[in-house]
């Protein structure tokens, strides 16, 4: 059966990374815009006088948009609908969002116009009917009286931009009707028919109430005939660009709703480059030092260990790319994050199998293959006690990687997936990669005969220190509930004092990210902005070259003006990140931030009260709530913007710190089955001392990874490195001086029927416990 099943896991590592493999080789990774630059513009539909924006109106609005957009030429623009009346654009390579948004968001509603008098201005009110009054463009200060709409945009079938070089008009706009152009030639022959130089000879062309074109009939269009053939022109002195533009806007046609621009971010190429290069440094630099770290710990099954954690990464990213995923900038550092988590699920397996070893054969009498120098039983029965630990830390993780994706928005989404994503994976390269490589690695002579090869027959450091220093922390457990309260009240006192630095995401407004051509001082900086008109605008320097502008509601043309007047100081100024957010928008987000974290703390709650007791569930999440408050409160100390990526950052640290109180808990709980009458301050002190050194070893291999993030990721990443940081520390320290403390201190309040010898499973694996 042992070998059967060994087969059958040889068969599926194969496929997976044979599959894997190729999709790497064959598939282009799908980037965000964050990562390979352009413009990211969010439109919110909005009701109109006739119609109701709903989903089946932004729908439509939506196909609308997506002619337009393929009428700009955009290398694989990408359009999407979120929720009911959001549509998300975005265009790979545009770096200058004006013309983009005023060319897609317009809404360009197209009609022809039998003209009725000219005025010499707007005094006579517009009837009713849809007539209007609107400037002439070719006679300055005169107006035109229109009657109502005799032919709409809908009526357009095709419009077409083309330079007129024979006859000196420049460029002008080609339209062709549908149904052979019947409603046009009847408009442009009751036209004909009025007397030569009447300005109802005129037909006018309005685009969104102005007159683009008020074109005369020539003397050759015969009175009630019009002009045949379904086509007519618009000219009006129009550049390329604007020609090009106005035949986009009328192909695609008009708008079934108005729509506003609620969000709009723009990325330089050479912005999302550097990202790529930094976290792919960060990803093999963490990788080696990880791999290097378990090697020296855990020797052959270590090295053997790291083999598997490069086929994690292969495995995971082609995941990600079959998947169609988009690979954000946060989606990158999950990515690199999720080689600690990896790291975790071995970690545990090794201590596992190391304790099964140095236990020995004198509880059982062993076959002969099962001597203490074979180590497959050891090995075995590692991997099967460490499978519920495994479990439970791998679906918290999985749960805030969920939230993640539910709620959050842009980008952070990618976070969600590429975490989520790489926790399976780990699943899979730590209890299927790694197991064969480690049984067959022990299986062999060589390794038999000298099983200290493996790492696994030794103590190690941290339990031997253990031994010659058993903890008896929970002899002082008031005592460190007492530090551990002192510090959330100087986190919350950081709160209340300094208050927290909410991003544009979470307040609305626009941040830009200006490099300059030479370095330049915050106040320089700030003289230029103000002499901008915009003296309250937050200015700050990053780098040598880096100004960061954030203000409240800001144009386009207003943000270039900034840009304009940092020129002067800093030579030339180009945007990196464009950021820009509505206030509705910005009250959405901190409500779904909110929701996020609150839901993220009940869905702990429940899971962990439905695997373990509630008194368990309640000091697992009571230490999580401390580590994000005192994340939360660092933050607010040095000032640091909270922002999408830093709720990123928090839901993390509520999977990681769940991670390490649940292995805890999972190991007091059998000591707790093993001995039911044992006291719980001395199982609780076991159960510290037997999970330290996976602590430590999982606590250094995350710490690698994120200190290579931090001082290689760049500015992008290194807020959201320093909040993992931070609660990963916390994370390690709230297990030992806060969940078990209070799980021992509910314990003795509401106390559980102890559970007599008779009423314990029997332990099939001849170890004394149960798995």
């Amino acid at each position: 059966m042992s070998s059967r099943a060994t087969l059958w896991r040889a068969l599926f590592a194969l496929v997976v990374v044979a599959t894997s493999l190729w999709v790497t080789l064959t598939q282009p990774p799908r980037l965000g815009l964050d990562l390979r630059g352009g413009t990211r513009i969010v439109l919110e539909t909005r009701d109109s006088p006739t119609v109701r924006a709903d989903s089946a109106a932004t729908d439509r609005t939506m196909e609308v948009l997506r002619q337009r957009v393929d009428a700009l030429g955009v290398s694989e623009p990408s359009l999407a609908r979120s929720g009911e009346r959001r549509i998300v654009v975005e265009l790979p390579g545009v770096q200058d969002p004006r013309e983009a948004a005023e060319a897609i968001g317009r809404t360009a509603q197209l009609t022809f116009h039998e003209v009725r008098e000219a005025t010499a201005g707007p005094e006579k009110a517009p009837a009713k009917d849809g007539s209007r009054v609107l400037p002439d463009p070719d006679v300055p200060g005169s107006f035109l009286n229109l009657a109502p709409p005799a032919l709409t945009g809908e009526g357009v079938k095709d419009a077409e931009a083309v330079l007129d070089s024979q006859s000196g008009r420049g460029w002008l706009v080609d339209l062709s009707f549908r149904g052979g152009g019947e409603e046009w030639a009847r408009l442009t022959g009751e036209a004909a028919c009025a007397p030569a130089g009447d300005p109802a000879r005129r037909v006018a062309i309005v685009l969104d109430d102005a007159i683009v074109s008020a074109p005369g009939m020539e003397s050759s269009v015969a009175c009630g005939s019009g002009i045949t053939g379904g086509s007519t022109q618009i000219t009006g002195s129009f550049s390329a660009a604007e020609a090009r533009d106005l035949a986009a806007l009328v192909k695609g046609g008009a708008l079934p709703v108005p729509v506003t621009a609620v969000e709009q971010s723009v990325v330089g190429p050479t912005l999302g480059a550097d990202a790529i290069r930094a976290s792919a440094m960060a990803a093999v630099i963490g990788l080696i030092c990880t791999g290097l770290f378990i090697i020296a710990v855990y020797r052959l099954v270590g090295a053997l260990a790291t083999v598997a954690l490069a086929l994690y990464g292969l495995i995971s990213y082609a995941a990600i790319v079959a998947m169609g995923a988009t690979l954000t900038l946060p989606g990158l550092a999950g990515f690199v994050l999720a080689i600690g988590i990896a790291v975790d699920a071995n970690v545990l397996v090794f201590e596992r199998a190391r304790e099964e070893y140095l236990l020995g054969p004198s509880r059982t009498a062993l076959r002969k293959s099962e001597r203490s120098g074979d180590l497959r039983r050891p090995l075995r029965i590692g991997f099967e006690k460490a499978w519920s630990a495994i479990t439970d830390s791998h679906v918290t993780t999985l749960i805030a990687a969920g939230l993640l994706f539910v709620f959050a928005i842009g980008p952070v989404k990618g976070f969600g997936v590429t975490l989520a994503v790489g926790v399976l994976a780990s699943l899979i390269s730590a209890m299927v990669i790694t197991r064969l490589l480690a049984d067959w690695a022990v299986a062999r002579t060589a390794v038999r005969r000298r099983p200290a090869l493996t790492g696994l027959t030794e103590k190690g450091r941290v339990r031997k220190w253990l031994e010659r220093r058993p903890p008896r922390l929970m002899r002082h457990r008031r005592r460190w509930l007492g530090v551990c309260l002192g510090l959330l009240m100087l986190a919350l006192g950081g709160i209340g004092v300094r208050g927290l630095e909410f991003g544009v995401e979470f307040t609305g407004g626009r941040q830009v990210l200006y490099a300059a051509e030479r370095p330049v001082d915050a106040d320089a900086a700030r003289a230029a902005v103000s002499e901008a008109g915009f003296p309250r605008a937050v200015v700050q320097t990053t780098g040598e070259r880096g100004i960061t502008v954030r203000t409240g509601e800001l144009s386009n043309q207003q943000q270039e003006e900034i840009r304009s007047s940092l020129g002067e100081v800093a030579g030339k100024v180009t945007v990196e990140r464009d950021e820009k957010i509505g206030p509705s928008l910005g009250d959405e987000l901190r409500t779904h931030a909110l929701i996020a974290l609150a839901v993220a703390v009940a869905a702990q709650l429940v899971y962990l009260t439905v695997r373990f007791r509630w008194t368990f569930a309640a000091a697992a999440v009571a230490a999580m709530v401390q580590d994000v408050l005192l994340v939360v409160g660092l933050f607010a100390w040095l000032g640091k913007p909270v922002d999408s990526v830093f709720l990123a950052a928090l839901l993390t640290v509520v999977g990681y710190s769940v991670n390490d109180t649940v292995v805890v808990l999972d190991r007091l709980r059998e000591l707790r089955r093993v001995s039911p009458r044992g006291q719980w301050p001395e199982l609780a002190d076991r159960a510290i001392a037997q999970t330290l050194p996976r602590t430590v070893n999982t606590g250094m291999g995350a710490l690698f990874v994120l200190i290579a993030l931090a001082f290689l990721g760049g500015d992008s990443l290194a807020d959201f490195s320093v909040a993992l940081l931070a609660g990963v520390v916390a994370g390690i320290a709230s297990t030992v001086f806060t969940a078990m403390p209070l799980a021992v201190g509910l314990q003795h309040r509401w106390p559980d029927r102890p559970r007599t010898r008779a009423d314990r499973p029997r332990d099939r694996s001849g170890t004394g416990a149960v798995v």
